[in-house]
């Protein structure tokens, strides 16, 4: 368990864009951050972070909260893993007792692999450079390959032990569950023996974007050809190799920063660019490249270059990648190193700067790139030719967008010495035959605003006759979330309000808080919410109101009820932020709603209330027909024409007409 006061020294010291940021890339506009969303596939920028408010808001899945709740939601963390990683971040001693095996066998899956992967590493390492097996086998093998010993240590490079079941055995011993070692894949089970999955192989840790050790490649350093020279860590709770990419922890802040992401093949080709200079470069961890690994790469930048081997297997490897990555709205470029060279052995030929101006002279554009070589196989046979355009157009109509894909076909019927209307024909055939659009759903509009009024007349009184305990069947979820909008949002500020004096029937202005003035009559006309979230809300800012205090909008957005502060993250963030240009550049002031509150909060109340007189006249009508008795039914009937009286000053202000 963590401390309360740990969790509130936690909250304190965070500051959510960088927390965000560190997963996604985010520019500054305005009081906020704005990103593409690391939800959903999109290609408009809908996901927002708000510092003011501590919360983050996506539009495109509608999911939300604060710095937090993001960790639990895109890294699956739990709740301590978010608050362990965010401590850690801020160098924030979390005080907690040492877990025995007993309560490590009692945590979550994740959690538990978590801490098996870890310890995995940094037994790895150990071997590999105080061992002696691993000093005269693993660390020998890294330095033939040239690497220096800071970049082992950069990349936690390690060795697993020959032995039949040595990491076991020490992991067990070490107070590890075997069935925790077996589901990490560490530990294989033979006829009910256990033995080292990687045994006798140079240790890879393979990362997630927080750094976190998920996975591992072992690569054997044994000549039989029935050995596998690369074994990878099988699928689990933590490690999804389609949504991964070797080296992207040590990368994502340089590929933001430059704009431009490298992929190449291998993990050694990873090691030997960082040795080189070259930081902004992932690899697709021994698996052809996937679409999650693109939209992982899309967080950070919208470039890629691929540095793949210049023989046919690596042509081969980067024709399967562009499509996909045009697919995904990103630019593609293509490095293709001599005929026997990979980027491993091609950067320990050069200097630092000569393999950084290699790159950037050999960088070829994806069209320019498959146009040589398929052309070049076609060797003037019509029919190749054909079909090898065919190929290429293809790989246009991938592009999603519009104006890329007429500039190509431009480039491409110069290059190709063809007319352009006969490649957009066959563009257009392939759009047709190859995509499904379907229309994304209405953006969130803004009401017209209502009309304003200087003096808002005294509230308008509802008889005193209660409905019974059902949900009121006319208040709209919309109604009240509105109300509770108004509550987050606006709590504090100040609204005119006119008081009529019961003496003189004279009526006077007062200032009134708008939470002050909502909950007053909420409880003045003895109504309540339908939605048990939103009565929660309203009972928490009602206990800060007692003691004549307002709220810190972050006492609801870190709420522990999660519900609640999903809630409320939905009221306080907004897709639309108002240009200073308006006031600064063009002497235009939009009239905004903090502007006209005394009409939006009286509008709020004035539809609650017309739902629940509409509510109480269904009841009265239902005892009225139930009624037998002629005193009861005439208390009723006067009952029934208050209410009808109420609902037509209520419909009157809204310009309503009433049948």
């Amino acid at each position: 368990m963590i401390p309360k006061h740990t969790i509130d020294q936690i909250f304190e010291a965070v500051y959510i864009e960088e927390v965000v940021g560190e997963f996604v890339h985010l520019k500054k506009q305005g009081a906020t951050f704005r990103g593409l969303s690391p939800f959903t596939n999109e290609k408009t920028p809908s996901f927002y972070v708000i510092p003011a408010k501590g919360i983050y808001k996506c539009f495109s899945s509608g999911k939300g909260g604060n710095a937090v709740s993001f960790l639990m939601e895109h890294e699956k963390m739990s709740y301590p893993e978010a608050l362990r990683w965010i401590a850690a971040k801020y160098n924030i001693e979390v005080e907690e007792e040492q877990k025995s095996p007993e309560q490590m066998e009692a945590q979550t899956e994740r959690e538990s692999l978590a801490v098996v992967m870890a310890h995995a590493q940094q037994y790895f390492t150990e071997q590999l450079i105080s061992s002696d097996e691993g000093k005269a086998i693993g660390l020998s093998y890294f330095k033939e390959r040239g690497f220096r010993d800071d970049i082992i240590k950069k990349f936690q490079l390690g060795y697993n032990p020959e032995g039949w079941d040595t990491f076991t055995k020490a992991a067990i011993d070490a107070g590890y569950e075997k069935k925790w070692l077996i589901a990490a894949g560490l530990t294989r089970d033979k006829d009910g023996k256990a033995y080292d999955f990687f045994r006798g192989r140079v240790m890879f840790p393979i990362r997630n974007v927080s750094g976190k050790v998920i996975a591992f490649g072992g690569r054997t350093l044994k000549t039989e050809k029935k050995i596998a020279k690369y074994f990878n860590s099988p699928e689990n709770a933590l490690y999804n190799k389609s949504k991964v990419l070797y080296g992207i922890y040590l990368a994502k802040h340089e590929m933001s920063k430059l704009d431009m992401a490298y992929l190449v093949e291998g993990y050694t080709d990873v090691i030997a660019m960082h040795q080189a200079g070259v930081e902004n470069v992932v690899a697709s961890s021994g698996t052809s490249l996937t679409e999650g690994q693109i939209k992982l790469i899309s967080r950070y930048t919208k470039n890629i270059t691929m540095l793949y081997d210049g023989d046919p297997a690596g042509i081969r490897a980067s024709f399967r990648g562009i499509d996909l990555i045009l697919k995904q709205g990103l630019n593609v470029k293509v490095v293709l190193f001599p005929d026997g060279d990979d980027p491993d052995s091609y950067s320990k030929k050069v200097s630092s700067s000569e393999l950084q101006e290699y790159i950037q002279n050999s960088a070829k554009d994806f069209i320019v790139f498959k146009t040589d070589h398929l052309l070049g196989d076609a060797k003037g046979d019509p029919t190749k030719r054909a079909s090898l355009i065919s190929e290429i157009v293809n790989s246009i109509s991938q592009i999603p967008d519009n104006i890329k894909r007429s500039v190509y076909i431009q480039e491409c019927s110069s290059l190709l010495d063809i007319e352009e209307r006969v490649l957009l024909n066959e563009m257009n055939r392939l759009l047709r035959v190859n995509t499904t659009k379907q229309k994304s759903p209405s953006p969130y509009g803004a009401p017209p605003p209502p009309p304003d009024d200087l003096f808002l007349p005294p509230p308008i009184e509802i008889p005193a006759i209660q409905p019974g305990s059902a949900k009121n069947p006319y208040q709209t979820e919309a109604q009240e979330a509105d109300f509770i909008r108004l509550l987050l949002n606006y709590g504090n500020y100040p609204v005119r309000l006119a008081i009529q004096d019961d003496n003189t029937g004279e009526e006077e202005e007062v200032n009134i808080s708008v939470a002050e003035y909502l909950l007053e009559e909420l409880e003045h006309d003895q109504f309540d919410l339908n939605n048990e979230v939103y009565k929660r809300i309203v009972a928490r800012y009602a206990t800060y109101l007692e003691k004549e205090e307002f709220p810190d909008i972050k006492a609801f957005t870190n709420s522990e009820d999660n519900e609640m502060a999903q809630a409320c993250v939905q009221f306080l963030a907004s897709p639309y932020v108002m240009s200073d240009n308006w006031e600064l550049r063009h002497g235009i002031y939009p009239e905004t709603e903090d502007m006209k509150l005394d009409r939006a909060v009286r509008d709020c109340i004035n539809r609650l209330k017309l739902n629940n007189v509409m509510s109480l006249i269904q009841l009265t009508q239902e005892k009225i027909r139930e009624s037998e008795n002629d005193d009861e039914l005439m208390l009723l009937l006067y009952e029934k024409k208050k209410l009808d009286s109420v609902k037509i000053t209520l419909s009157n202000y809204f310009g309503s007409s009433i049948l």
